[in-house]
């Protein structure tokens, strides 16, 4: 049902309750009117026939019935003379006012009167006087309908005029459900023009402010949506070239411990051999071949430090808290004073390769820039599982990061570091320690099951 429909339904049931409301009034009316003539006309009847009726008597019954033949019918009265024995010697004829015609007679039980009746008595018989409101309720009738076809005409014009001006009224928001419609099928720049009327005018205000804001927001989800995806291909991106560049790393190492590693290791033992031979004979041959030695066997021991440095071999070897135990091993013999509290807590928690290589590497940098940089003599290393994480914890004592660090030059293996974390879905935090020195933070999410041969042993 439509909105003009329903408040020309409530206007025209609101009008027919008022029309009926007049009409019920002007049945009281009526009904006070027609029982005021009766009564009335009742009273008049009585009187006259009550001073006359004892005149004629006198004269006898024949006297008193051609009195009341030439009299004729009293409105309304019906007038009936009786004799001793209460036979009927006359009775008043019937109106000829709007002969033939009687009111409803739902009409005439609301409006007639309480029926009555009179008597005279004289010698020899008596007069009997019923009111009659048959005339007055016809007369009352007829009233009631003029008022009624009034009312009913009034009722009918009344709902035309309200049909029609709700229609007027009502026609701004059927451009406002047309726009609605148009948006529910993705028309988002849909714009009503100003509407007529206080609350039309101010719906189509909101509607174009929402719209408005809709379109706002979808421009705010879209530009997002295309950081999103830009961001996911920077993370491929970034996996895809840490990948690459741990093969390198990989690949050189590998050169350097089989190809390299072996040339110095023949050289070496070439120089010792000649050393050997031109001892007592030739000091100046033996000095140089030693020499040689020598220099291969630090070459030997600088190319097996760079090594690690490049890829951890032993990560892939026997998992990450061995990985770390050597990496911390190493550091202390390079710095021996220094002091490094490392604590592993990986027991049955998978890691794929990835996340394995990313911790070590974060441990790498901390403790690297820890102690190059911050001059720290006191590291603490954590590794546990929280839930279905897990966290890297590196502190230590030195003298922290510049409050601008991240807008300095360098520092470009925390920011790789940082990269390198985001693309595997973790979380990287570096700072102020509590109390001195530099705090990192490395969260990253464990991967889904795993099989065995798949997951890097922790």
């Amino acid at each position: 049902m439509t909105l003009r429909l329903k408040i020309n339904l409530i206007v025209g049931v609101l009008t027919l309750l008022f029309v009926a409301a007049v009409l019920g009034l002007q049945v009281r009316s009526l009904r006070a009117s027609v029982e005021e003539e009766v009564v009335a006309a009742n009273r008049v009847a009585l009187q006259l026939l009550n001073r006359t009726a004892w005149l004629y008597a006198a004269q006898g019954m024949p006297a008193m019935q051609a009195f009341l033949q030439g009299m004729g019918r009293v409105r309304a009265n019906d007038i009936e003379l009786l004799d001793e024995a209460g036979r009927q010697k006359y009775s008043s004829p019937p109106s000829t006012y709007k002969s033939g015609r009687e009111a409803p007679d739902w009409f005439a039980s609301l409006v007639s009167p309480p029926p009555s009746m009179q008597s005279i008595d004289f010698p020899g018989g008596k007069l009997v006087i019923r009111g009659n409101a048959t005339r007055a309720v016809v007369d009352a009738w007829d009233d009631f309908l003029k008022l009624a076809l009034i009312g009913l005409a009034l009722l009918a014009a009344a709902n035309v005029l309200v049909f029609w001006l709700v229609g007027r009224t009502v026609r701004p928001f059927s451009q406002i459900v047309g726009a609605l419609d148009q948006l529910q099928g993705g028309r988002f720049d849909v714009s009503l023009p100003p509407l007529p009327g206080t609350e039309a005018a101010a719906i189509g205000a909101a509607f174009n402010r929402m719209v408005g804001v809709l379109q706002e927001n979808i421009d705010t989800e879209r530009r997002a949506a295309r950081a999103e995806r830009q961001l996911s291909d920077n993370r491929e991106l970034t996996r895809w070239v840490d990948h690459h560049i741990e093969k390198e790393r990989l690949m050189i190492a590998r050169e350097l411990h089989d190809e390299l590693g072996q040339s110095v290791t023949a050289m070496r033992s070439m120089a010792l051999s000649i050393a050997q031979r031109t001892r007592g004979r030739d000091a100046q041959s033996e000095q140089a071949a030693q020499l040689i030695a020598d220099e291969s066997a630090r070459l030997y021991d600088a190319m097996h430090g760079m090594i690690p440095r490049l890829t951890p071999m032993v990560l892939d070897n026997f998992g990450l808290a061995e990985a770390l135990g050597d990496l911390v091993e190493r550091t202390r013999r390079s710095h021996p004073d220094i002091q490094i509290d490392l604590q592993v807590d990986l027991a049955d928690t998978p890691l794929d390769t990835e996340q394995a290589l990313a911790l070590y590497r974060a441990a790498q940098e901390g403790i690297t820039n820890g102690l190059r940089h911050g001059q720290a003599t006191l590291l603490g290393l954590t590794v546990r599982r929280e839930a279905d994480a897990v966290l890297l914890r590196l502190i230590d004592n030195g003298i922290g990061l510049a409050p601008d660090w991240a807008q300095r030059v360098g520092h470009h293996g925390l920011r790789w570091l940082s990269e390198r974390v985001e693309a595997l879905g973790g979380a990287f935090e570096v700072g102020a320690a509590p109390s001195q020195g530099v705090l990192l933070q490395v969260r990253l999410p464990l991967p889904a099951p795993m099989t065995a041969a798949a997951a890097v042993p922790a």
